[in-house]
């Protein structure tokens, strides 16, 4: 019943992220509590009282926990050409599948991955910069160049700039300035992967997701067939 008790406030996030390794499973668990949460949990302390509070004789209430729910990208480890889209924020999701790819990708069909990032400014790369930059290394060190495509875009600046650090000179060179040609992208795409199924994955604004989704249904000269998935927010 705690979760009738916490809705009496405002609104408050909620999300678990789930990732299944071959050798490891790591289940993360986020909460943004609320005083009213952590009251039901923590007895009142004083300054007198000499016990702490997680030793004190308690009645905690229980808490149920549904899940975890597989996210749509997970699918994109079953093709064997995936398109990964974030814009800002939404780079989020992708950050399980990414470290699958570093812990082992042979497991998986997946051979070769595009995955495009645009922000609004140069600091939000930082995220997954380091990431990114194990992942591009691992792949170099293994001589599979091609199997991961990275490409940042940055669609508000004033002029050249690059995401400090002598260590992320890899991603210096896959930054662009403004937003993708996102036609001429699938058509890069389906050129290369001629005859092939290629699942495109995108989290961000509704309208990067319509365009995908327009350009993903629309038929091309090679052969190559486009699948949408989407995990959109607001």
């Amino acid at each position: 019943h705690i979760c009738v008790w916490i809705s009496l406030v405002p609104p408050h996030l909620y999300c678990t992220k789930c990732q299944n390794f071959k050798r490891k499973k790591h289940l993360m668990f986020i909460f943004l509590l609320t005083e009213r949460f952590r009251d039901l949990l923590l007895p009142p302390s004083s300054q007198d009282s000499e016990i702490l509070p997680f030793i004190q004789s308690r009645n905690y209430p229980k808490l149920y926990i549904d899940g975890p729910f597989g996210s749509p990208f997970e699918e994109s480890l079953n093709y064997e050409v995936s398109l990964c889209v974030a814009g800002g924020i939404g780079v989020t999701p992708f950050a399980s599948i990414l470290n699958t790819l570093l812990d082992d990708w042979k497991p998986y069909k997946l051979r070769r991955l595009y995955f495009i990032w645009v922000c609004r400014d140069i600091q939000s790369f930082h995220w997954f910069a380091d990431l990114l930059c194990m992942l591009h290394n691992k792949f170099w060190q293994e001589n599979r160049p091609d199997y991961v495509n990275i490409q940042l875009y940055l669609s508000q600046t004033d002029g050249i700039q690059k995401i400090i650090g002598e260590k992320y000179h890899a991603l210096n060179s896959r930054l662009f300035l403004g937003r993708p040609r996102w036609k001429l992208l699938f058509d890069e795409i389906a050129n290369y992967n001629r005859g092939k199924t290629v699942g495109v994955f995108c989290c961000g604004p509704n309208s990067l997701s319509k365009t995908l989704h327009k350009l993903s249904n629309q038929n091309n000269s090679y052969g190559t067939r486009f699948e949408y998935n989407k995990e959109s927010f607001s």
